[in-house]
């Protein structure tokens, strides 16, 4: 199955924290530029939480 970032960053962007967080720690097949763009539309604040979420 191939990986649409698109429809990935647009769920991203109208997901809660916890649905961010899940689908930044679930999602597989991106490269390192596609996480780096979904983490520019990740609240600062709680950064803490994601780095929590990873382990």
């Amino acid at each position: 199955m191939a990986v649409n970032f698109e429809e990935i960053k647009q769920r991203f962007i109208q997901a809660d924290i916890e649905g961010k967080i899940d689908i930044y720690t679930t999602t597989s097949g991106l490269g390192v530029d596609q996480f780096k763009e979904l983490l520019k539309h990740f609240p600062i604040q709680h950064l803490d939480k994601l780095e929590r979420a990873m382990g």
